[in-house]
């Protein structure tokens, strides 16, 4: 009997002692995978904190690269962009296409509107993204409000400058009709127009003392093709756009102001380097546009120049990776008033 009791308490103390073993390692193991656990969440922690700097530099990057224009990421080219330089006579009209999206650059003097409008029904125009009035002058925005009233219209820009021109106020009274907010341009900012790229150049300055200088500049870009496209851009704003360090290399010049001797600097074209040159002016001008200064310029790069003046409407089509046009070059023959 005293051994069964001595074997049933060796036996107890011992059932106590490996409940307690077996305890003890549970909590080890307890601990060590809590501990792992810890590890692996600051792990994914630290991870994720890594995800989200390297995209926030890739945002500061993209942001970098919109605000300034010698940075560009081209589209991948689809189809082909075709930009019309619309005879208006002395007025500014150009017309953009990509695919199946449209942007108006100007729209004429204002008894051009029905001869725009017609113009942009041919082309198959329903509505138009884009829709920019370079500066306040009535032979650029004479005939916009007739394009408004008319089309469905995605967004409007307009440079911060008002007049008291009829041809403004026309303007203005269409925009509120039809409910449009007007977007003030900001050099560096970009858009897309179906594959190409758009990026606003002009006006870098809120006062000018030539309304000109206001022009919306922009260059147009489509594969490896780009277009330059002025207003009525004077030598103050070239300066201004080449002290901003901004890339103006282009294929094709839309010359500014109508090929007056007030642009196209030496500097400035000499910078842009193009190939082709677009002088939007009328047979006879009471101005003598081309000024005889810009078109020896033009002549002495040997910069192959169409002029509305005597070739009519110009269109111009890029692939992407060559400029066609559906008419031979002009003349370097200076305007006579």
């Amino acid at each position: 009997m005293k051994r069964f009791k001595i074997k049933y308490i060796s036996f107890l103390i011992l059932f106590l002692f490996v409940f307690l073993l077996s305890g003890c390692a549970t909590n080890t193991i307890d601990k060590t995978a809590s501990v792992a656990n810890e590890k692996t969440q600051v792990s994914k922690s630290t991870k994720q904190e890594i995800k989200v700097e390297e995209n926030s530099k890739i945002a500061e990057d993209n942001t970098k690269a919109t605000q300034d224009g010698s940075k560009t990421t081209n589209l991948a080219v689809n189809g082909n962009l075709k930009v019309h330089f619309i005879n208006v006579g002395q007025a500014d009209s150009i017309l953009i296409q990509q695919g199946s999206k449209f942007m108006l650059i100007d729209a004429g003097n204002n008894g051009d509107g029905k001869l725009v409008e017609n113009y942009l029904l041919k082309q198959g125009v329903k509505s138009l993204d884009y829709v920019i009035g370079t500066h306040p002058h009535e032979d650029h925005i004479g005939g916009l409000d007739y394009i408004i009233n008319d089309f469905n219209i995605g967004k409007i820009y307009l440079p911060k400058v008002t007049s008291t021109t009829k041809a403004f106020g026309d303007v203005i009274v269409a925009i509120k009709n039809k409910g449009l907010k007007v977007a003030e341009p900001k050099p560096g900012e970009t858009f897309n127009l179906g594959s190409a790229k758009c990026t606003i150049l002009a006006p870098n300055s809120s006062k000018y003392k030539d309304s000109n200088n206001y022009s919306v500049v922009v260059k147009l870009e489509f594969g490896s093709n780009s277009f330059l496209l002025t207003g009525d851009a004077e030598d103050i704003s070239e300066s201004e756009i080449l002290a901003k360090g901004f890339n103006v290399k282009a294929d094709l010049l839309k010359v500014g102001h109508h090929g007056s001797s007030s642009s196209t600097t030496e500097e400035y074209l000499a910078k842009v380097n193009p190939k082709y040159a677009v002088i939007s002016c009328e047979i006879g001008n009471v101005y003598g546009h081309p000024h005889k200064e810009t078109m020896d310029k033009l002549k002495n790069k040997n910069i192959l120049v169409y002029r509305t003046d005597e070739l009519g409407t110009i269109v111009a089509t890029s692939n992407g990776k060559t400029i066609s046009f559906n008419t031979k070059p002009g003349s370097y023959k200076a305007g006579t008033p």
